[in-house]
């Protein structure tokens, strides 16, 4: 499975890349790397939406020279995973839960055998909300995890309560492969960088633009109408009060300051219910925390490295 090499995000070395296939027969793309000297353990990256795997090869180098062993998938319908529908610039997902079993392939078959323990997760956005979603359904595979602006709520979605009804509406008259209303196949590396919400870093914003044109089977545009359907009831489901109370699991959230996508509210709520986690802000940097400017970056590296690996789970 290739990985896409560009001189200004080449592939750390060492990669091993390839498919594996979940039990509802849709096919992954994953890479996998050792760590550059000592081993730490494994950290596991869990990308959001539209994000593809070599949008990380700048953090799977830190995390090598961390000692970490890293291990990265894409998700079903998005980067060099399947993509679910014939229009592949659309986001779709016909369930959420669906995307746990892209999850379970990808410990079974990668993260399991092929990747050292301790085990920890580091997610993004979508990718948070999923992990929260595995820990309540009691997959324990990771001693701790770190949430970098996890989907919990959104703030891009005008009228959340109003929305998400005429979302549900739209998905049950039959609408659910259609773009969100206003959504299109432009892809989202293509937004002009001028007031992007994502990050203030032109250099690396225009870097994951590179990769796409690179290879353009990368791109992605809005999400459908079922894929949004599906996000607000799982962000639905981990707004429960019971759900967070459910939590065991060493985690922590870290939020944007300057966020214009996820709520930092509903961040803030949830934190405030968990039994072994912890909330920190990196303020004025926008969503892509990962992805934003050297001095918001060093802020959220200093909170990762006192969070892992931390004392490992008896």
């Amino acid at each position: 499975m290739t990985l896409i090499s560009i001189p200004s995000n080449p592939v750390p070395p060492g990669a091993v890349a390839g498919e594996i296939v979940t039990a509802d027969k849709v096919r992954l793309r994953f890479a996998r790397w050792m760590p550059e000297s000592g081993l730490k353990g494994t950290v596991a990256i869990f990308p959001g939406r539209a994000d593809f795997i070599e949008k990380y090869f700048e953090v799977v180098r830190e995390l090598r020279a961390r000692g970490f062993a890293v291990a990265i998938l894409d998700w079903r319908g998005q980067g060099g995973s399947q993509h679910l529908l014939s229009n592949r610039r659309k986001g779709h997902v016909r369930r959420f839960s669906d995307y746990l079993a892209d999850l379970d392939a990808f410990a079974r078959e990668v993260m399991l055998p092929d990747c050292p323990a301790p085990h920890f997760a580091l997610a993004h956005s979508m990718g948070g909300a999923v992990m929260l979603h595995a820990v309540l359904g009691g997959r324990r595979w990771f001693d701790r995890m770190v949430l970098s602006a996890p989907m919990l709520g959104l703030d891009v979605v005008p009228m959340p309560e109003l929305s998400r009804g005429a979302i549900a509406t739209l998905s049950g008259l039959g609408f659910a492969r259609a773009f969100v209303p206003g959504g299109t196949a432009r892809p989202v590396t293509e937004m002009p960088f001028a007031d992007n919400p994502l990050t203030s870093d032109e250099t690396r914003f225009e870097r994951a633009a590179q990769v796409v044109r690179a290879g353009p089977e990368l791109a992605l545009g809005a999400p459908t109408v079922g894929w949004l359907n599906a996000a607000f009831g799982a962000m639905a489901e981990l707004e429960r009060p019971e759900a967070m109370a459910r939590i065991r699991q060493p985690l922590l959230m870290v939020a944007a300051g300057r966020e214009r996508l996820v709520s930092n509210a509903a961040i803030e709520r949830l934190s405030a219910r968990l039994i072994a986690g912890a909330h920190v802000v990196v303020p004025a940097a926008r969503h892509e925390i990962l992805m934003e400017r050297d001095i918001f970056r060093a802020q959220f590296w200093a909170a990762f490295d006192a969070f892992i690996p931390g004392t490992p789970v008896i």
